[in-house]
């Protein structure tokens, strides 16, 4: 299966380099400097799950794409996505998969309008990593999960070939016949996630462990709930006593990435997890304040970050 990943970065650089890594046919779409990083060093994953380096990635510049690919992952950053998109649409053929791995859902209907809905598959991931000082791929937790399936339900051929060039990579990959149920979820936990820590600046065991934090993280996470049920997507009972015992786990390190980048001056993704979700709250009368006062604060940091020109 010939396989396209938009990006070598934390998320596309760690399981396309997993795929790679197990001898599947991987090529990586990456701008000339990552480019040139790969060629000069190779793609390095520290992991602990084993480390790995991939001496001569496939890569390939978007002005030198040709052919068609039958599957396409796409790990870019939400706000990225119209560039990778331009990027990579001469890779997609009639019968090519597309598998993003982007938060939130917006992006669903992006790809949907662009390539049609036939070809565009749910996906999502769960892991912390990100590039080093070396521009190396540093993975940071045990979690380097990836579940993906048809947005329609159940499954498909593709979906099963799709699970067999996972098969035997170094990561846990699982198809779903409800890949939706699955990414609201992920949303769910994120948007709490995201929202808390970057509205405290600080990790969830430092949010639990002030006056009225678990309260308040108890209570933004019932927010964001909320919403998914009013949509029909209620998460099952069984993940949200997961989220609830994660997000308030005393002396936690746990911080989202989107806190990272606040803290590094970097762009976040605060319209697609938080101001999508509550377009989503507003539309269903759904009254989120908690949420609305994170996503006040995201605007407000990236209105400073505009001004300071970063």
């Amino acid at each position: 299966m010939k396989t396209l990943v938009v990006g070598a970065g934390a998320v596309g650089g760690y399981f396309g380099g997993r795929l790679a890594q197990a001898g599947r046919d991987v090529t990586f779409l990456v701008r000339p400097r990552r480019a040139a990083e790969l060629a000069a060093s190779g793609l390095r994953i520290h992991s602990p799950h084993g480390d790995a380096v991939i001496e001569r990635p496939q890569t390939v510049l978007a002005e030198r794409l040709a052919g068609k690919f039958d599957l396409i992952i796409l790990g870019s950053k939400a706000y990225d996505l119209d560039g990778a998109i331009a990027s990579f649409a001469p890779a997609a053929g009639p019968d090519t998969a597309i598998l993003p791995l982007l938060n939130g859902m917006r992006h669903l209907k992006t790809l949907s309008d662009r390539f049609g809905p036939a070809r565009v598959l749910g996906g999502l991931c769960f892991i912390a990593a990100t590039l080093d000082q070396n521009r190396d791929i540093a993975h940071l937790s045990e979690q380097h999960g990836l579940t993906f399936g048809e947005i329609a339900g159940g499954s498909s051929p593709r979906v099963e070939t799709i699970f067999d060039l996972m098969r035997g990579a170094v990561f846990s990959a699982q198809s779903s016949p409800s890949v939706l149920l699955d990414m609201w979820e992920k949303w769910v936990f994120l948007a709490t996630l995201a929202g808390s820590t970057s509205l405290m600046r600080a990790p969830v065991g430092r949010i639990v462990g002030a006056p009225g934090g678990t309260d308040f993280i108890l209570r933004l996470f019932e927010e964001c709930r909320s919403i998914a049920v009013a949509e029909g997507y209620a998460p099952r009972e069984e993940q949200s006593e997961w989220v609830r015992a994660v997000l308030t786990k005393p002396g936690s390190s746990l911080t989202a990435s989107m806190l990272r980048d606040v803290e590094s001056g970097a762009k976040v993704e605060a319209d697609h997890i938080i101001g999508d979700l509550l377009q989503h709250a507003q539309s269903q009368r759904i009254q989120a304040p908690l949420l609305s006062l994170a996503f006040t604060n995201l605007k407000a940091y990236e209105s400073r970050r505009s001004i300071d020109g970063t």
